[in-house]
């Protein structure tokens, strides 16, 4: 007799952001030849943390485009093979030293109690995993749009910002255009 199948969990419903709103205090930097290394380096402690759990671990973000200047934070998205089961994954980051930031439908963020490495944990197959990849190695390949999100951040970070979510919602007309010029190069290239 076979073994029912497991019971979906159900995820979180609401967004909690632990700590609250924090203004951004960090400015962009040129592009560090150090940031690779860095992200390495909390790859490595990801996947010790979570042992044998499947993951897919990947740089994303400006600090993974070469010659982008950037907040020097790391950015570091992982997938698991389920989000709400947080036993297997959450827990084994704090104890690595992480801090929960932000958990949310289909969504948590962990980072370094310096701030300087947020990790953001979705689940296998989500959209917004492959959005991320795509963006970023479509800013690694197209000088145009690596230089308009460059000219856009620097706009933008000639205002104060009482809230770093509010830079990012700020940047997102600017990253909506370049990731369909994303799509529509991928959809071009297939079959080319």
């Amino acid at each position: 007799m076979e073994a029912p199948a497991p019971t979906p969990r159900p995820d979180v419903t609401t967004t909690e952001i632990v700590g609250g709103p924090e203004p951004l205090v960090v400015g962009l930097h040129e592009y560090d030849e150090a940031w690779p290394a860095t992200y390495r380096d909390h790859e490595q402690r990801i996947r010790r943390a979570v042992g044998a759990l499947p993951v897919v671990v990947e740089h994303i973000g400006s600090t993974a485009v070469p010659g982008l200047a950037a907040k020097p934070i790391i950015d570091v998205v992982v997938a698991v093979p389920d989000v709400t089961d947080e036993a297997a994954y959450l827990e084994p980051l704090l104890v690595a030293g992480y801090q929960l930031r932000v958990r949310e439908p289909g969504h948590r963020l962990v980072r370094t109690p310096e701030r300087d490495v947020h990790v953001h944990v979705y689940e296998q197959g989500t959209p917004a995993v492959d959005a991320y990849l795509l963006l970023r190695d479509h800013l690694r390949a197209d000088d145009a749009d690596r230089a308009l999100y460059e000219q856009t951040k620097r706009a933008l970070m000639t205002r104060q910002w009482d809230d770093m979510n509010a830079y990012a919602d700020a940047k997102t007309s600017v990253i909506e255009a370049i990731k369909h010029r994303a799509h529509a190069r991928r959809a071009g290239g297939r079959g080319a």
